[in-house]
């Protein structure tokens, strides 16, 4: 595997593989490994001839009083991880070298960013399309895998691909649980051990909802409040969101169906955890 630093050197890295005809798959990734991410390199080594995974921890995405200082970070951990995996590249480049001195220009995708994660962390998704955007024209990938995890993500990625008209496939991979059940996530790291305990809430949350619509709810509002209550006796669990939605447009649901997801956020201490779920779903 190699390790390339730098944007232009990895542009040339892509051209001298496209001119012997190779497929190129990209996994973005901020790094700090887990299984989960390795699941996508696994699944990108599926459809192209190459995987480049890249590590950046993009500071536009974070806003202020966020953990963009704190975010773990281990280069020699997740280099050995790529590799081990089948990465043919680790995409490691500075910030400077993506954002340079001057830099003005943004992407921004409406109207799917509004709410859920985008409601509480205005520009967030800015950050996020904008640097996805500058990966896909230096890796120049014909597709790109990202966790389900993420949906509203993954939806905003989508949307940008189509809207732009980029020729590059992009694939979602369920998401990788802990075997309690708690969605992987760098961020678990922060957790103490009464934290990491309080942290299955939510996938306590997306289990109760199923259980309610399989026994025939089909209010989403009502099986909001539910939801909500149920959190709320879990003590020290703070809040952002717990809202159901179209799995594609984001848009809230009024009656359950097949694409109806149950998308969660809250703060346990300092850290913010994200999880979803279909709720026409067994597991």
């Amino acid at each position: 595997m190699e390790i390339i630093r730098k944007p232009k050197r990895m542009t040339a890295w892509v051209n001298s593989q496209a001119a012997l005809g190779k497929t190129i798959c990209l996994v973005p990734t901020m790094g700090y490994l887990h299984d989960g991410h390795l699941a996508l390199v696994r699944k990108g080594c599926e459809w192209a001839d190459h995987v480049v995974v890249s590590l950046f921890v993009n500071p536009i995405q974070f806003g202020p009083g966020e953990d963009l200082d704190s975010y773990p970070r281990s280069f020699e951990r997740d280099a050995a991880l790529s590799e081990k995996v089948g990465a043919s590249v680790l995409f490691s480049p500075e910030a400077i070298d993506l954002y340079p001195k001057g830099f003005q220009t943004t992407v921004t995708v409406k109207g799917l960013t509004s709410g859920l994660c985008g409601g509480s962390r205005p520009h967030h998704f800015d950050g996020v399309t904008t640097v996805v955007a500058k990966l896909f024209h230096i890796v120049k990938p014909h597709s790109a895998v990202f966790g389900q995890k993420d949906l509203q993500q993954l939806a905003v990625i989508k949307k940008m691909v189509s809207d732009l008209n980029w020729d590059i496939d992009i694939l979602g991979h369920p998401i990788v649980r802990e075997a309690d059940g708690l969605a992987m996530s760098s961020r678990n790291s922060y957790l103490n051990e009464e934290e990491r305990l309080k942290a299955l809430c939510l996938h306590d949350a997306i289990q109760f909802a199923r259980k309610k619509v399989r026994a025939g709810s089909q209010n989403a509002a009502s099986l909001e409040e539910d939801i909500e209550c149920r959190i709320r006796g879990c003590n020290g669990v703070v809040i952002d969101y717990v809202s159901i939605v179209n799995a594609e447009t984001l848009q809230k649901c009024s009656v359950i169906n097949n694409d109806s997801v149950l998308a969660l956020a809250v703060k346990i201490g300092r850290t913010r955890l994200i999880d979803n779920g279909f709720l026409k779903a067994e597991a």
